[in-house]
């Protein structure tokens, strides 16, 4: 009774310190460029802190570490170690400087606002932000899935009490974004982050503690059997299956590239100095928070078993639809590794990464959906209205998670690769070669737009369906002893990103970029910033 009445103690105060930042900040937001990049002067540990608290959430702590620590053992930290690299540092240093002077430049607060002042055309901006709309939705109800498993295990809340806390982390998302804006997801961001460092620092110290130390939870993982019988694998290197595990270090590091959430933070960026120590706060970031949760799910197996009959105290993970229920067992991990006392510390760590990335997700959506959609459409539409709607779409957009994220059928990782997958598998190449060729063209983007959204579509209709053909080709590649899997939602969306960065380059060698001054327009910017460090 105690660890409960403490967990409620410490989500109390953290409550309270989310709502209040966000009717501070409310004072401050006076324009819809405050509401949306907080005025363009956001610093390098603010921005660093949201990059990071945005990328990380619930998705990796319960879904991915759970799913992939159980499949690939501690070579599950491989992606941690490419979210930091790939993921974080790269992204910085590539695409930062670049988006801020080019986006400042084009006047453009949304990537879909980037494409059409980029390659001079508002049909790339309706339809891009009606992906963005549409496919941030998935991932937004994956991250409230993932909350709603670990506050059922705390509090025994049964069925229906993961219900009840996915539609209350929805309203408190919603209140602090709709006062503040950026600055109040900057500030929380901020704040979370700090939570969630010392917090998977805790586990990650307490989970290889409670089994005799790091040699010895190495030594007994490898004792284990992995899915396919073999011992002496899940405590090695590079797994018992390096080749899809390379498809989750893609997926999960290379997406953030193309993500609008993620890219924006550059938009709102101070100056290039914030950058640079951007880029090395983040990574830090990433090597703690992502490192140490996929390496804690390097040792699920150790604390969870599927049939519960061989005496070790394991906790029984439930098959359904012949699979474990991988979303359970990080939580699993937890009731067993840690003290009840600490419970608390772990939760409110969950809530802050979960709602951190929340925040920038209804952010980044109803901004879209109101300055790229209706914005040009509706007359006299000023600053007042512009937010009014915003605001409006923020509830919307988290209505319609909340019913997707109550479908417990629905794995968290699913639903994070089908968003990624689409997202970046359309905006990737497109993104990226906007910023750096010239010679980009108009053809190129919606070739990328079609292959990204139409491969993650296309397997998520077959995939839901159940479909007996899709079923009999998934075994029958099995059957050929093809040990990567590119039928899994996982390698679909890794396979999309890398189409997008293929297909950008040879479609716009065949076909005509946009008009000169257009072109000469956009990059100015960047001819100007060299021309002064010259």
């Amino acid at each position: 009774m105690g660890a409960k009445v403490a967990t409620f103690v410490i989500l109390a105060i953290y409550v309270t310190i989310m709502v209040g930042i966000g009717i501070y900040t409310s004072r401050r937001t006076k324009s819809t460029e405050d509401f949306m990049l907080g005025g363009r002067s956001v610093g390098s540990w603010l921005t660093a802190f949201s990059y990071g608290t945005t990328y990380f959430s619930a998705v990796v702590f319960i879904g991915y570490a759970g799913q992939f620590g159980w499949l690939y053992g501690i070579s599950t930290a491989w992606v941690g170690i490419g979210n930091a690299i790939i993921g974080s540092l790269i992204p910085f240093f590539l695409l930062g400087r670049r988006t801020r002077l080019m986006t400042n430049h084009l006047g453009a607060k949304t990537m879909p606002e980037f494409f059409e002042h980029r390659f001079d055309s508002k049909a790339l901006k309706t339809v891009s932000a009606a992906i963005v709309f549409i496919f941030l939705i998935p991932y937004t109800a994956s991250v409230y899935n993932g909350l709603s498993r670990l506050f059922g295990m705390v509090f025994d809340l049964g069925e229906n009490g993961g219900t009840y806390i996915i539609i209350a982390m929805a309203i408190l998302s919603a209140v602090y974004v709709t006062l503040g804006g950026y600055k109040a997801t900057a500030l929380n961001d901020f704040f979370q982050g700090i939570i969630m460092l010392i917090g998977i620092a805790t586990v990650v110290i307490l989970t290889v503690h409670k089994k005799n130390g790091l040699t010895e939870a190495v030594d007994a993982l490898n004792i284990i059997a992995d899915d396919k019988g073999k011992t002496n694998t899940l405590g090695s290197l590079f797994g018992p299956d390096p080749l899809n595990l390379l498809g989750v270090v893609i997926l999960t590091s290379l997406g953030t590239w193309g993500l609008p959430q993620m890219v924006q933070k550059f938009y709102a960026i101070k100056d290039e100095e914030a950058i640079k120590k951007g880029a090395i706060i983040s990574t830090f970031f990433a090597i703690v928070v992502a490192g140490g949760s996929y390496f804690m799910g390097g040792f699920v197996r150790l604390y969870c078993t599927l049939n519960g009959e061989d005496g070790s105290g394991r906790e029984v993970i439930k098959i359904q639809n012949g699979k474990p229920v991988y979303d359970t067992m990080v939580p699993a991990l937890i009731k067993t590794a840690l003290p009840n006392m600490l419970i608390g510390l772990i939760v409110v760590l969950v809530l802050s990464a979960s709602l951190s990335t929340l925040s920038s997700l209804v952010l980044t959506s109803s901004s879209t959906l109101t300055n790229d959609l209706i914005k040009p459409r509706v007359k006299n539409f000023d600053d007042k209205k512009q937010m009014t709607f915003m605001r409006a779409f923020i509830a919307v957009f988290l209505i319609i998670s909340v019913i997707i994220a109550c479908n417990k059928n629905a794995s968290i990782s699913t639903l994070m690769s089908y968003s990624w997958g689409a997202l970046s598998g359309a905006f990737l190449g497109p993104f990226l070669y906007g910023l750096f060729m010239k010679k980009t063209s108009r053809a190129a983007i919606w070739a990328s737009f079609i292959t990204g959204v139409g491969i993650s579509a296309t397997h998520m209709v077959l995939f839901s369906m159940n479909i007996s053909a899709f079923n009999d080709l998934k075994a029958d590649i099995k059957s050929w002893g093809c040990s990567f899997n590119l039928l899994s939602p996982i390698n679909a969306g890794a396979f999309a990103m890398i189409v997008s960065l293929l297909i950008v380059p040879i479609v716009s060698q065949f076909t005509k970029a946009p008009e000169q001054k257009v072109v000469d327009n956009a990059f100015s910017s960047l001819e100007k910033a060299e021309a002064k460090k010259a």
